[in-house]
């Protein structure tokens, strides 16, 4: 019975999880049709600022205006960066917007009880470590580091209206294919972790100051909530966990988790992901711990 019950658990939240992403997936992929058939590597040229620090910061506002979680940014920002997009900017747009944008801002700002300072909290530590990720990315890889270089040269051909239209949802089609498939796999992993994970271990750990942080970080990890929901989750732990272990659970977790780990190394090369991902724990948990008592 005990199985039985598990595995029910275990369904439940990969259909939650998967519906609450696949909304975010379907605009990604639309978006990213659009980009590849309507918006040339001469018109990115032109937009992008050609300083490194500016193209930057462009791609960071970029990002504030963008609603998207950070499953559903990953085939937008696989499209620019084919485009012509530089790494370290497309990388600040991917880590900006699930976290900077003004609906997670005020969600962040209600689940906390009309709470400014955590919304001041969580958006300042974002948008340091999205500096840093920038700024280290820019000195280390010069290559794209995606795994398909051919992805920005298909469609090309078609010139008409009509036929750019049909090829936006054709080639719109074939990401969600692509990115699908990660997405499934991702949120089964993230639902049999969650199922089977013991969160009560987790909580005894993290009572210290460093501990708590890396504590909640990798429950950010694991429970792969969307960025739009998951400061109502963390509220519910301020009566165990300090101010700075809550701001390293909803800035972590909303630029790296299970379901967009998988979504990422099925992108990206798999060193740029790893190295990618331990750059944002450690800079998530040295800020936090600096700047968040």
């Amino acid at each position: 019975m005990m199985n039985y019950q598990a595995l029910l658990q275990m369904n439940t939240i990969f259909i939650s999880i998967l519906i609450e992403s696949l909304p975010f997936i379907l605009l990604g992929v639309l978006i990213s049709g659009i980009i590849q058939m309507f918006v040339s590597e001469e018109m990115i040229a032109k937009i992008i600022p050609k300083n490194p620090v500016l193209s930057v910061l462009y791609a960071i506002g970029a990002g504030v205006l963008f609603l998207a979680c950070e499953c559903g940014i990953v085939p937008i920002t696989r499209r620019l960066i084919a485009k012509g997009v530089p790494l370290s900017a497309a990388i600040a747009f991917m880590l900006s917007a699930p976290i900077l944008n003004p609906i997670v801002l005020f969600s962040t700002y209600i689940a906390f009880g009309n709470s400014w300072s955590m919304v001041f909290y969580r958006g300042g530590i974002a948008f340091l470590v999205v500096i840093i990720i920038a700024f280290i990315l820019s000195f280390q890889f010069k290559t794209n580091q995606l795994k398909h270089d051919h992805i920005g040269h298909t469609y090309h051909h078609s010139h008409t209206f009509t036929d750019k239209v049909k090829g936006m949802f054709r080639h719109s089609i074939e990401e969600f294919f692509s990115v699908g498939k990660y997405l499934i796999i991702g949120a089964l992993l993230a639902a049999a972790i969650q199922t089977f994970l013991k969160t009560s271990l987790l909580l005894e750990i993290g009572q210290g100051n460093l501990s708590g942080n890396v504590v909640m970080m990798a429950l950010s990890y694991v429970m792969s909530l969307c960025s739009q929901a998951d400061a109502f989750v963390a509220s519910s732990f301020r009566s165990t966990f300090s101010t700075s272990s809550l701001v390293a659970f909803l800035v972590f977790g909303a630029m790296f988790d299970i379901k967009n780990t998988i979504m990422l190394l099925g992108t990206f090369k798999t060193k740029f992901v790893l190295c990618l991902m331990a750059y944002i724990f450690i800079s998530v948990l040295g800020l936090t711990l600096l700047f968040i008592s």
